[in-house]
């Protein structure tokens, strides 16, 4: 059984805007996916459709066989702003989704802890958000994303306000955690070093109307350093190939290159 599938997804917003069209893809249970087009092409659209946030009116949509729907705890969502609650402390941040889901308070803290731990914030349990810098905001709320117990995570941008160091450091440590858990992730990005360097396979979208143009195998050897990645001759031939693949799907819908954030050409 697919962790996640979507069937013929169509998407409109009033009569006149097509968002996303005959959109299908499958992802196995344990897979890596980023999906990179440029903006506005629906790829968050996706996202809000496979959590039950948005009404699917043309297509299907199954997570791990069933129809999506708001609260699935089959379901963690990480978003590109951390949204902690600044009265909460970094602790009670990291552990707020599974709070909410009746973990109890020793259970959820000594997973939240453990976490925090891994994710270098170990001796900031018991600061409020203010103390903390973006990179470290971002890390709890990378921490309360894996607290979470869900097969399925969704992450639209997390890392794409990050300064370079910051991103590479929590890019490995995202891998880590991956590769430990086999968790199925399906990972947005408009960073497309950044797609290659995760993924198991990187979809390709093209201007709105969105649509699949690619579906690119990644064949680099895992485990991997996003680090190390750099100097690899491999990856940035796969990397010209998605590039290749994006300019062809903005050129057939007629948009303009200047539409994908220069993160795209950072490799």
């Amino acid at each position: 059984m697919s962790a996640v599938r979507i069937a013929n997804l169509t998407v409109r917003f009033g009569a006149d805007v097509l968002a996303v069209d005959d959109f299908s893809l499958d992802i196995a249970q344990g897979e890596f996916v980023s999906i990179v087009g440029p903006s506005g092409c629906g790829k968050t659209t996706v996202l809000n459709l496979l959590t039950g946030l948005l009404p699917l009116e043309r297509g299907d949509i199954s997570i791990l066989g069933k129809r999506p729907f708001v609260g699935n705890p089959d379901v963690a969502y990480m978003l590109a702003r951390d949204s902690l609650m600044p009265w909460r402390t970094t602790l009670g941040n990291a552990s707020y989704g599974a709070e909410v889901r009746g973990v109890g308070k020793a259970e959820r803290e000594a997973h939240a802890m453990e976490l925090l731990r891994r994710v270098g914030l170990a001796g900031f349990e018991h600061r409020y958000p203010k103390a903390l810098s973006h990179g470290m905001r971002q890390r709890c709320a990378l921490a309360r994303t894996f607290t979470l117990d869900s097969p399925v995570m969704l992450m639209d941008e997390p890392f794409g306000a990050l300064d370079a160091q910051t991103k590479l450091q929590l890019e490995d440590l995202l891998l880590e955690l991956w590769r430990e858990e086999k968790r199925t992730v399906v990972f947005i990005t408009h960073d497309l070093a950044e797609a290659v360097a995760l993924s198991d396979r990187v979809i390709v979208m093209s201007a709105r109307p969105g649509r699949i143009v690619a579906d690119i195998p990644i064949g680099l050897q895992r485990p991997r350093s996003v680090k190390a990645l750099q100097k690899d001759p491999e990856f940035h031939r796969i990397y010209a190939q998605v590039w290749s693949e994006l300019e062809r799907g903005i050129a057939v819908s007629g948009g303009a290159a200047s539409s994908v954030n220069s993160q795209a050409v950072s490799a």
